[in-house]
């Protein structure tokens, strides 16, 4: 069975991310492709690595050319996706890889986001407990955030087994992309090249509603979750430091390979601390916990693509399991290095 393919915002990063790893899925055909002010040009314009889609032509996003796929995946920025998901019937699995069905608290969507909240669909990190089972069949789901990915697989296992406290610090370094394509100062490369700099600092950040709601949950009490995001000198990437105090004395290490020891796409490594290089271009996680005895601190480091499974690799992999096909199917954990 071939399946039908369209993505919104075809033209941005996280499109085109998703793009590269449709081309390479062997179930898939690609169909309509649409963007927003991009319309009308050639997508070789905007993604000139995806050759085999060069001369297609983006149109308008709406449901009218969204419709009559099998699936639609919506790289949308947040706030546009809900209307165009409330016009695509409920035999269309549609995708959502902004925010918009992220939260499930309309008091976090109003304070974050604002306006009204869209409701919370399936949500697509199959590796958090009780995820999976939610994704299969399903219509709706909603892609994790980039930061909330690495720091909830950090310290989901540790939460879950009552090894720490529920008081965690989440310190994540990430590359400009996940900014998104469109113009901005502060991303000009003579303001980025050879200089790191914080923002969304004293929980300030969007994702950390997502990261708390993930947490506690896990945790089954409200976890306290101090995040602050780094804007690193690198196109893509995210290297997550989390920290959180000893509650039981446990080997740290048999509690994260216990957790994800039947996981495809998280690998615990044993002789080399994560690198965001390691996962370029690839769906793993890389990560590795220690105790910091004189500290009596939890400290667990996190690597990823914040472009693949941090975004449209997510997607990937959740629409697989919804469909029935092989979790890994059309992914790879094999980065791209040097």
């Amino acid at each position: 069975m071939t399946i039908s393919i369209a993505v919104a915002g075809a033209s941005g990063y996280a499109g085109g991310e998703l793009l590269r790893l449709l081309l390479g899925h062997p179930d898939v055909e690609i169909g309509v492709l649409t963007a927003g002010g991009n319309a009308g040009t050639p997508l070789s314009a905007h993604q000139p690595h995806l050759l085999p889609l060069a001369d297609r032509v983006l149109t308008d996003t709406t449901a009218e050319h969204l419709a009559g796929h099998d699936v639609v995946f919506l790289a949308l920025p947040h706030g546009h996706s809900a209307d165009i998901a409330a016009q695509l019937g409920d035999d269309t699995l549609v995708i959502d890889c902004g925010a918009d069905h992220r939260l499930a608290d309309e008091n976090d969507w109003t304070r974050w986001y604002g306006g009204e909240h869209a409701g919370t669909w399936p949500y697509g990190m199959p590796e958090l407990p009780g995820n999976r089972e939610k994704l299969v069949n399903a219509k709706r789901i909603a892609v994790p955030g980039c930061y909330p990915t690495g720091a909830s697989l950090a310290l989901a296992p540790a939460l879950q087994a009552g090894m720490i406290e529920p008081d965690v610090v989440i310190v994540s370094v990430s590359g400009t992309s996940g900014a998104g394509k469109s113009l901005k100062p502060h991303l000009l490369g003579s303001e980025v090249m050879g200089s790191a700099s914080a923002y969304g600092v004293g929980g300030e950040h969007r994702h950390t509603p997502e990261i708390t709601q993930n947490l506690s949950r896990v945790a089954g009490a409200k976890v306290a979750v101090s995040f602050t995001p780094v804007l690193a000198p690198m196109s893509r990437g995210i290297l997550t430091t989390a920290s959180a105090p000893i509650k039981n004395d446990m080997d740290a290490d048999e509690v994260y390979r216990k957790a994800y020891a039947d996981e495809p796409f998280v690998h615990v490594l044993e002789h080399a601390w994560p690198t965001t290089a390691a996962t370029l271009g690839s769906n793993a996680v890389q990560l590795r916990a220690t105790v910091d005895a004189d500290a009596g601190r939890l400290v667990v480091v996190a690597a990823l693509d914040n472009l693949t499974k941090g975004t449209a690799g997510a997607a990937v992999q959740s629409m697989n399991i919804a469909l029935g096909l092989p979790e890994t199917t059309g992914l790879t954990t094999v980065g791209v290095a040097p």
